[in-house]
Parts: C-alpha cells; structure tokens; sequence
C-alpha cells in the first residue's frame, strides 16, 4: 500500500518518494516492520492465548522435560502469519503477480493450520483436521500455483542469444563488458514461456520438465505442463509436511527456517537481476525481484518468533504456522524455479519426513514378516531420536541449526558446479 501511495507521490516529485523504487529500501523497511510485529505485538497475541487457555495438549511420550511444556500457549503461528502479511502489504508491489502468489500461499495453509489446531484445542480432539483434508488443501494450492506459473501471462523467463545482424533485430541489448569480464556484445532479448528449472550438476545449470516425457517425442511438449503442475503439487505437499514434522523441539522449525529464507532472499535477487543472473549463469526471471521484500519479512518473522519459541518455549507455533511457513518455502523456491535445490536447502526438513516414512514402513514390513514390528529409530522423527539417547534438548536444536547452515552455503556453492 505504502509503495503505490509513494509511486503516485513520486509523480509529484515529492521529496524522498522515489526511495519506495529501490527493492534494498523496501526489503530494509520489511524486515524491521516485521521484527517490531512479531517482538512487541507477539507478547500481546502470547498473553491473549494464555487468557482464552489455548494450550498445548502433550501426549505422554516418555520424553525428557516434555510434560513441562503442557499447557503452552500454542497456535502462535498467527504472530508469523501477520509478521508476514502486513509488512508485504505496505511495501510489496500488489500488482506483482509472484506477490500476489505468496500472499495466497501464506494465507491458505495458515487457514488450513488454524482449523487443524482449533479442532485440536476447542473440540479436544488430538488428531486435529483429518490427514485427507491437509493434503487436499495442499493439492489446491499446488493446482493454483502450477497452473499460474504454467498459463500466466507475466510468468516468463528472458533469455538472449547473440546478435549476428544487429540491423535485422528489432530488440538489442548491450552487456556492460565490466559486469562480465569480458567485451562487450550485442544480444537480441525475448521471454517465453518456460519449464526450465535451475538445478546444479546439469550442462548450463538447467533442466526441463519436458525431459521427463521427452522419449514420447516432440508431440509430447504440450502435455509438460501435466508434470509441472504434478511436481508442484508433490513438492508443496512434502515440504509443507516436512516443516510440519521439524516443528517437535522449541526453535528448532524457526531456526531452520530463517537459515533457508535468507538463501531462497539471495536466490530470488540474484534470479531477478539481470546482471547478477548472467556472471553466475542463472536464469534471469523478470518481476521476481519484489520478491525479495516478501522473504525479508519473512526472516524478519521467523528471527522475531525465535524471540519467544526458543528453548524454554513461551509460545509454540502449532500448525497454524509450521503448515505454513513449509508452503511459503516450497513455493518461492518454485516461483524463482529452484525448487530442485529443495532437497539440499531443506535437507533438515527431509530428513526429519524420511525418518517417519522409513520407521513407519519398516515397522508394517516387519510386522507383516515377523508378526511384531520393529524400528530403526528409538523415535521418529528423528530429532525425537536424539531425545531418546538422552541429548539435550537445547544441543540438539542447535546441531540441526549447524547442519542447516552448512546445507544453506552448499546451496550456494552448487550455483557453481556444472
């Protein structure tokens, strides 16, 4: 809202007003907007849920310290959903279709998160919202996301190829020679519509989805966006649960999370500048730029939510924002198509899902086989595990961190690496 007042204003050379074009300026005012919610309106949302009663209900699970934390306020993921909202709100570009797009994201699995702890804390039912009923939220979304990115008019990728006849183009761009080391060139630019992802270890970093259907033939083309909108969908889903499942120990699903959104910041400016995107041979992405602004309040929200939710925790999450802020990554990453570097950026998130699917599976297998089940881990997921050989709750936490930054500089490093 405040960039469009201050875009109109600028029109009137108002003094200081062409400062909302700069995305740093922006970015900057978003991520302090954020913090200041998320610290001072935080204590208030915290001292509301303590007064309404709406605690943590624990199972007994044999777990160090677990009973203490009974009785928690939880669903504080309503303070990172409106830490997230509002300075995008007043400093986003609303006209931006990737925008646009986020701000859906965000609000629909925190709707989603919201039913499922208030059936949990008002209705007393532990299950909260049926699994079905997640996972077709999800789908929705995904089928929104994918047909979006696949149809929209403004979702496009620019690419340049050599001009050998300067005159016969109708489109030139000259390439500063300083910005890529070398002299200077002519190119002819165009967007189009596009599959192509980013994705490390691939010749030029990219990879198509057609390439999946691709031994059908070149008839087959038409029917990419079929896989891309199933990708998408599988991808939000599993990052989404990913997050869900991290969310067991205080700070340990924020702290991850903030390492990944400060990655996925870097990504999405460097996809959405020109230059940038061209020395590191990565994709240049028009408009995804603003969405520098919208991770910044997103840091700025996990950052101000650790405040509260670190070890002891005064608040948890619950659904309401750990559905969420697994969906906000899942589909920035597929909005600046890097959502093939999931699987390392998030890695925490995968292994914490892997653990359950492969304890659960091995469990019904050799229950089937032996007539009793048996487990590989003491406890899934697998931060449980670390509880159960007697580690503090506060070191593990810290670990997973460290394993996150380290899979935050690899992401960076695979930019490289052809």
């Amino acid at each position: 809202m405040l960039y469009h007042l201050f875009e109109y204003l600028d029109q009137y050379d108002i003094p200081g007003a062409g400062m909302f074009q700069y995305i740093s300026f922006r970015t900057s005012f978003s991520i302090i907007t954020s913090l200041i919610i998320s610290l001072l309106f935080g204590k208030r949302i915290i001292r509301i849920l303590q007064k309404k009663q709406i605690g943590e209900t624990i199972r007994e699970l044999g777990l160090e310290g677990q009973m203490k934390k009974k009785g928690t306020p939880t669903m504080g993921g309503i303070i990172i959903l409106a830490s997230i909202l509002i300075p995008v709100l007043l400093f986003g570009d609303l006209t931006n279709v990737y925008v646009l797009l986020m701000i859906i994201a965000t609000v629909w699995l925190g709707f989603v998160g919201f039913l499922d702890d208030y059936i949990k804390v008002f209705k007393k039912n532990k299950e909260g919202l049926r699994g079905w009923f997640k996972v077709a939220g999800q789908v929705m979304l995904g089928l929104l996301v994918g047909f979006t990115m696949y149809f929209h008019n403004d979702v496009v990728i620019r690419e340049r190829t050599p001009v050998l006849n300067p005159a016969a183009d109708t489109v030139v761009q000259q390439i500063n020679p300083l910005a890529l080391g070398g002299d200077s060139e002519q190119y002819s630019i165009h967007d189009e519509k596009s599959t192509v992802v980013n994705v490390p270890f691939f010749k030029n970093n990219e990879f198509d989805y057609f390439d999946l259907i691709s031994f059908f033939g070149e008839g087959a083309r038409k029917y990419t966006w079929i896989v891309f909108v199933l990708a998408v969908i599988l991808i939000i889903t599993f990052v989404s649960n990913g997050a869900n499942l991290t969310d067991g120990l205080d700070g340990l699903a924020a702290g991850n999370s903030a390492i990944i959104g400060l990655i996925l910041g870097i990504l999405a400016y460097i996809s959405g500048n020109y230059i940038f995107s061209d020395y590191l041979n990565v994709m240049y992405i028009p408009y995804t730029g603003e969405l520098v602004v919208y991770i910044g309040a997103f840091i700025g929200a996990m950052i101000g939510f650790m405040w509260y939710n670190s070890y002891p925790a005064q608040v948890f999450m619950g659904d309401t924002g750990s559905l969420a802020i697994g969906g906000v990554i899942a589909v920035f990453a597929i909005l600046i198509r890097k959502e093939l570097l999931i699987p390392i950026l998030c890695g925490v998130f995968l292994v914490e899902s892997l653990s359950v699917v492969v304890q659960v599976g091995w469990f019904k297998f050799t229950k089937r086989k032996y007539g009793a089940g048996r487990r590989i881990f003491l406890m899934s997921p697998i931060h449980h595990h670390y509880q159960m050989k007697g580690y503090p709750e506060a070191k593990i936490v810290t670990r997973f961190w460290i394993v996150g930054i380290l899979l935050a500089v690899i992401t960076i490093v695979t930019l490289k690496i052809r």
